[in-house]
């Protein structure tokens, strides 16, 4: 455990990709078989099931400390994060342990046999044996809480480099159905002889947003181009009449999209095609809000099925007859996924039309659709380009429309986490009903850091109310909010939900008076809202 929280508060240290690559890879070096499953386990999103809920961490930190609830509470919402407040309220020890990171995590799953008081003893227990960066390590795992400003490109590279391995390889190996308390490092990551892992999908290509004027791209007959569609990225793998249908969060969500798994089957074994999954009816794609509620449901009544239709937007195919595509120019593997989509003939398979234009003005004109279209811009493919590995520049970029606006005032504010633990960057916004103030939405980010110490004071010196840990701030403060979706939501008192909101820029030159109002954000929603 002392490595792998030497490791943590490493990444945590710095923002150089280099500094963050090397400390994983001498990591991975030096770790044990099974801490080195685990760490990949948890930096890729496979955590252990929460066993303790945490208002009995906070009562069992408050009895040992010997501090009231109130004092707790107001140390909350001083530091913003629960594991951080924890270990620091926590008496200091020795810190004597020198297990590994594999021991406290079956240390934490074997707690799901225990009652409460077995329970209490052991965290109270491993807690006297730790050091504060242990704990908090130690709880962030405990409560399921554990993140980290690393992606898995970042794991897979560091990887490749530690054991001079292809990081295209890496990269296929940790995706997929595994567990890391069922499989060994040698057998997922180093062993040349891999099963066949039927399940397993190819790491997603990704675009860079377009960078350059559109001219320097050169001739617009060079790429493909297609619209950029609102939905879900994903995989539809058929291997040995299996099917698997994998996001690009790399979540297996075949049983979501059980119309999609029954489409699948009709495809030839050993077929992926990759492509977006679409709220889809009548040739038209329908709003991404709708896609939103199969999303999170554990089973799909026959209602939200009728509801909520969907198909696959199938942009390229990966995979033919077990044979890897990926290398094949995109305008030869365009011609097999045409034939093959025409072939199946299922309403549930459709293959993302290409757009046609002159010239690159006659493209920009066409862009002004997209909203119309249910599309979020172009994304443009070199016409000789492979299928690569993670995001690059060069062959594939995505060309998305301008987000939509609206000026808001700060109405609320609450305190960040982590590093911004102690400084309001939460805000809610509102806009105006008549000679009301109507929240309409919430933004936490956008502003430089100068911009935030500055709005922070303001509401440490403006709070009119507070209610826990939000403030109610005396209206001053206009910000312009970009968002690239409008939809009707009951749930919230604007009656309107924003898709992706963040501050655009901050307003100085505006008085609050001159904010928008709750009928502009009714306009966005006849027109864009559709």
């Amino acid at each position: 455990m002392r490595h792998f929280a030497g490791l943590f508060m490493r990444l945590d240290q710095s923002n150089k990709t280099t500094d963050k690559i090397e400390a994983l890879k001498e990591y991975f070096l030096s770790a044990e078989d099974e801490d080195r499953m685990w760490t990949i386990a948890l930096f890729t999103h496979r955590r252990p099931k929460r066993q303790v809920n945490t208002r009995l961490l906070r009562e069992w930190c408050c009895e040992w400390s010997g501090i009231p609830d109130w004092l707790f509470e107001e140390s909350y919402q001083t530091v913003g994060d629960l594991a951080e407040t924890i270990s620091l309220l926590l008496p200091v020890t020795d810190g004597q342990q020198d297990f590994s990171l594999s021991y406290w995590i079956r240390y934490l799953m074997d707690l799901s046999k225990l009652d409460e008081g077995a329970k209490k003893e052991k965290i109270l227990q491993a807690w006297q044996m730790m050091t504060k960066e242990e704990r908090f390590i130690f709880i962030k795992l405990m409560t399921g809480g554990f993140r980290i400003g690393v992606s898995q490109n970042l794991i897979t590279q560091a990887v490749a480099d530690a054991f001079d391995l292809e990081k295209t390889e890496i990269a296929h190996r940790i995706m997929g159905d595994w567990n890391p308390q069922s499989v060994s490092f040698q057998d997922l990551i180093l062993s040349k002889k891999q099963s066949d892992d039927l399940s397993r999908p190819y790491p997603f290509f990704l675009a860079y947003p377009l960078e350059k004027e559109l001219s320097t791209y050169g001739d617009l007959n060079d790429w493909q181009v297609e619209w950029k569609w609102d939905g879900i990225r994903g995989q539809i793998i058929q291997r040995d009449g299996q099917v698997f249908i994998w996001s690009r969060g790399e979540e297996l969500v075949t049983e979501k999209f059980p119309e999609l798994a029954t489409m699948a089957l009709e495809l030839p074994s050993g077929t992926v095609l990759d492509g977006e999954i679409l709220t889809f009816s009548e040739g038209k794609p329908l709003p991404f809000s709708l896609l939103q509620t199969r999303i999170g449901r554990k089973t799909l009544s026959k209602k939200i099925l009728q509801e909520a239709p969907v198909s696959f937007m199938a942009y390229d195919i990966l995979e033919q007859s077990g044979i890897d595509l990926r290398q094949n120019p995109i305008k030869e593997r365009r011609m097999i996924l045409d034939t093959l989509v025409n072939t199946i003939d299922n309403s549930r398979l459709i293959i993302s039309p290409l757009v046609e234009a002159n010239n690159w003005d006659d493209l920009l004109t066409l862009q002004g659709e997209s909203r119309i279209r249910m599309a979020e811009g172009f994304m443009l493919k070199k016409s000789d380009s492979p299928y690569e590995v993670g995001r690059k520049k060069g062959s594939w970029w995505k060309w998305k429309i301008e987000p939509l606006t609206i000026d808001g005032v700060l109405l609320y504010a609450q305190k960040g986490h982590g590093r911004r633990a102690d400084l309001y960057t939460d805000y809610t916004l509102a806009v105006w009903e008549g000679e009301k103030l109507i929240p309409f939405a919430k933004a936490y980010s956008g502003l430089t850091d100068e911009e935030i110490r500055e709005v922070d004071k303001y509401v440490k010196q403006n709070t009119l109310e507070k209610f826990g840990p939000v403030r109610t701030v005396k209206p001053a403060m206009v910000f312009e909010i970009a968002f690239e979706g409008i939809q009707e939501s009951p749930r919230h008192k604007s009656g309107i939900a924003l898709r992706f909101p963040r501050i655009q820029r901050w307003r100085k030159d505006k008085p609050i008076e001159e904010a928008n109002t709750l009928e502009d954000l009714k306009s966005l929603l006849s027109v864009y809202g559709k």
